[in-house]
């Protein structure tokens, strides 16, 4: 159960609701770590902003953001993101197969050397104290340009914020997501 309750969508102004559709159309349903979030709507539109950026057509496609997602939510813990970011991953087009070999992703021929690298960064990132290293870095410049690597960072990190905000929240996972994920055997 949520350690603070999210705020019901009726009670919020024309703004913070403009603010939640913007959510639902990314996600496809109303998160409830916006919700509770939305307590606080700089907070709230901050996080907005950077969602939209991180998602943003980039130079990453989108699929690998999805597996940095996932693997940096998963090497953190946080149920609720892992859920969300597998959902995410499904949603766009992500074998189940592949989600379901995340951890076996240095060994997985479901992986080529590219994710690998940004796969072993995130994994690494995710843990406290942050367990990256040069050698991973060096391995990453292999295939990514800096600016890649920024965006890949800026996964990492945005997921960094959100898996501790809803494992420290204990935020209750959405039916969607765990519909979704229940279904596809994850």
């Amino acid at each position: 159960m949520s350690r603070v309750d999210p705020i019901k969508r009726e009670n919020l102004d024309p703004e913070m609701q403009a603010i939640m559709n913007a959510g639902d159309e990314i996600m496809g349903f109303t998160s409830n770590d916006a919700l509770i979030m939305a307590y606080k709507p700089d907070l709230l539109k901050a996080m907005l902003g950077l969602v939209q950026s991180v998602y943003q057509p980039g130079t990453i496609p989108l699929d690998l953001k999805k597996l940095v997602a996932v693997m940096t939510s998963s090497a953190a813990g946080c149920q609720y993101c892992e859920a969300h970011t597998q959902y995410g991953a499904i949603k766009e087009g992500i074998a189940a197969e592949k989600l379901a070999a995340i951890w076996e992703y240095a060994t997985s021929p479901l992986f080529d050397d590219a994710e690998r690298a940004a796969l072993d960064v995130a994994r690494a990132a995710a843990f406290t104290p942050n367990e990256t290293t040069d050698q991973q870095f060096s391995e990453l410049k292999r295939f990514y340009s800096s600016e890649q690597i920024v965006e890949i960072v800026g996964v990492i990190a945005m997921f960094g914020f959100l898996n501790r905000w809803n494992s420290t929240m204990s935020t209750d996972l959405e039916q969607t997501p765990k519909a979704a994920v229940k279904a596809s055997g994850l």
